[in-house]
């Protein structure tokens, strides 16, 4: 019973998605107030619908009804209770149906604000939210049904559990923040096109979403940090990061989304870039659907998965569907979008923020090009050819060391034009500076030059980012201010332009923490008997045996205990375990470490068939500064909330003003 009112709710939203998208052409082709609202309140019937659904879904998950195939799929009897609401997202039918709450809250949410000033865009606004709720919810009415019944019609006892790698605690953020940021620019892309449909293509449809734009990427980019973190914690290679399709599908929308952000300035300011800007908006659409068409279709691990596969061609036709219909209204509209403004100096702010794109754009080809390449080698060739890390850290290391050094230089420019002399004296001390922190990294023993080129790099474009916020504040004790009062209402009066610069410096400080883990990461493997020590770094090892004992539902746990001195010091002990899933036979690898801020001693226990109570095989790594891309992110997540929080009302300029006072979302003014 409840699976059928689940199934039902599912079903009427779908309907309602329909009827939304109808009247809400016919509102716009009349002009007709009526059916405008009746399909506004129809879109945001949507979200009450799904939210029911899901709930009716997690208690099916909580009662173990394995009647309900899903249930039966992703939960076990023996599960922990937020194991089993969380499970909601972890299979394919219920992560669509989660996917598809989202996209109705987001919409619902841009439906129920004040329309006074974008009113013409209403109608074509929920007309294209509502083809792209309609497809996701037909995949799920119609396709991937979590509500449908077992197989054969006789209940199983128990489940399958859910898969041990989505078991980790961290999973229960990770997915809704990468699923909000992937939802969430949705919202941007319907009103471009609602622009584009309506012909009202002034900046209001940029301002109208400008926030909903940042809170997206906000969210993508806290997913991405938190898988990377995910990744280090559970899977057990020392890494966070491997260039895997997987994580590049959600990368590649978030460059093309964080490229928007500092593009759109330039239309805020000085109305350019038009053309371009709605380039950038439909791309990160059309990326966030190829994305999850890549991870969701099968065709990642083989394109013969994606021909057999139900959901893939799917998602491939509405794609090319989308592609067409945003094209079509591109190229209807292109003479409006031609600008009068031109770039008027190749060191002007414009020109700054233009080259920032070209490169965001080189990183997002490079990695398209990388995670698709098996893909098209194997449907030309016959043969699967896969490209990995040595690919893109060779192409996007440059990309990235250019993309770090506009970082600290653009923020020197001014708008139309600089002096080129200007800029170069005011780099002049914090490039030698920077030198100084290269010179004392070399006396540590510090020899490679590409590591020493990056630390230069982030050091002097973090000299220059520190730079802005002191010129501001002193600026402003000029007026009486004490310097924290100086320093706070800087922070109050300018947040798009201090919230950017705090995000540069997160990014700066992960770029350190990068730099640091890549070129100096040592390992080692090695088979310890009882007793025995192995040494790595400072650091030495030793292994004081191993225990067997019974976890939670069907685990059975293997767990080291090793001591840990360093320079002699002892340092605590350390568990590394492997877990072994009975129902399923598949093992998992859970490494322990200790972490400081200089370094991560993380060790795994490898090899579960063989691991005995009197030997073990460990695989051991020295992770150097890896802490400062965790602590980085945490600067980068705050920047990104100063940048998106609203101002007081006092604060706000009226509309007619903001093109002459708008400041940067990530970047200065």
């Amino acid at each position: 019973m409840i699976a059928d009112f689940g199934f039902a709710a599912v079903l009427i939203a779908f309907l309602s998605a329909v009827y939304a998208a109808v009247a809400g052409v016919v509102g716009g082709r009349r002009n007709d107030e009526r059916w405008i609202t009746s399909a506004r309140n129809a879109s945001v019937a949507t979200f009450p619908l799904l939210l029911l659904a899901s709930a009716l879904l997690i208690t099916l998950l909580l009662q173990s009804d394995f009647s309900v195939n899903y249930v039966w799929q992703v939960s076990s009897r023996e599960m922990p209770t937020y194991l089993k609401i969380t499970a909601l997202w972890g299979g394919q039918a219920g992560g669509l149906l989660f996917w598809n709450l989202l996209l109705a809250g987001y919409t619902a949410a841009a439906m129920l604000r004040k329309w006074d000033d974008q009113h013409a865009l209403m109608p074509y606004a929920i007309l294209v939210a509502s083809l792209t709720q309609i497809f996701f919810l037909g995949l799920v009415a119609f396709v991937e049904n979590p509500f449908a019944p077992i197989a054969g019609g006789i209940v199983p006892a128990d489940g399958n559990g859910l898969n041990p790698l989505l078991r980790h605690p961290g999973m229960i953020i990770h997915p809704p923040m990468l699923y909000l940021g992937f939802t969430g620019f949705t919202i941007p892309y319907v009103f471009a096109m609602a622009a584009l449909i309506s012909g009202k293509l002034d900046e209001g449809w940029i301002r109208t979403t400008r926030r909903w734009t940042l809170v997206a990427w906000l969210f993508l980019s806290l997913g991405l940090i938190l898988g990377g973190r995910w990744a280090y914690d559970v899977l057990g290679w020392g890494g966070y990061w491997a260039w895997d399709p997987v994580e590049n599908a959600s990368f590649i929308p978030w460059l093309s989304g964080t490229a928007f952000l500092h593009s759109v300035i330039i239309q805020e300011k000085r109305q350019m870039f038009k053309g371009w800007n709605m380039f950038l908006v439909i791309s990160t659409y059309l990326l966030v659907v190829l994305g999850t068409f890549i991870v969701r279709s099968g065709v990642i691990s083989s394109v013969h998965s994606f021909a057999q596969s139900a959901i893939g061609p799917l998602f491939f036709g509405f794609l090319g569907l989308m592609i067409v219909f945003s094209v079509y209204w591109v190229i209807h509209r292109w003479d409006a979008l031609a600008t009068p403004n031109r770039l008027e100096s190749l060191f002007s702010r414009e020109a700054a923020f233009l080259y920032n794109n070209f490169v965001f754009m080189a990183i997002l080809v490079a990695t398209l090009w990388g995670t698709l390449y098996p893909i098209i080698s194997e449907l030309f060739t016959g043969e699967r050819v896969t490209v990995g890390p040595p690919f893109y850290n060779r192409v996007n290391g440059p990309l990235f060391v250019i993309l770090l050094l506009l970082m600290g230089v653009a923020p020197l420019t001014m708008w139309y034009r600089s002096s080129a002399e200007r800029i170069g004296m005011a780099l002049r001390w914090p490039a030698l500076a920077a030198l100084v922190v290269v010179g004392a990294l070399v006396a540590f023993g510090i020899t490679s030059w590409a590591a020493l080129l990056g630390f230069w790099v982030v050091s002097f474009s973090f000299l220059l980012t520190v730079l802005e916020f002191i010129k501001g504040t002193r600026a402003r004790m000029k007026r009486g201010e004490t310097p924290w009062a100086a320093f706070s209402n800087l922070m109050a009066r300018n947040r798009r332009r201090y919230g950017g610069y705090w995000i540069h410096l997160g990014v700066l400080v992960m770029a350190f923490g990068i730099i640091g883990s890549y070129f100096f990461q040592q390992e080692t493997q090695i088979r310890l008997g009882l007793g025995d020590s192995v040494a790595l770094g400072s650091y030495e090892m030793t292994f004081n045996g191993v225990r067997q004992y019974p976890g939670p539902d069907d685990l059975l746990i293997k767990e080291a205990n090793v001591s840990i001195t360093d320079d002699g010091r002892n340092v605590g002990t350390l568990t590394p375990r492997t877990e072994l899933y009975t129902r399923t036979g598949q093992p998992m690898t859970i490494p322990s470490l200790r972490s400081t801020l200089e370094e991560d001693f993380y060790v795994i226990m490898v090899n579960w068939e063989t691991v005995l109570e009197d030997e073990a095989t460990f695989r051991i790594f020295l992770n150097p500064l890896i802490n400062w891309v965790w602590a980085g992110g945490f600067i980068f997540i705050a920047g990104t909330l100063i940048a998106a929080w609203p101002a007081a009302a006092a604060q706000r300029a009226p509309a007619s003003a903001r093109r002459a006072t708008v400041r940067p979302a990530l970047g200065g003014d």
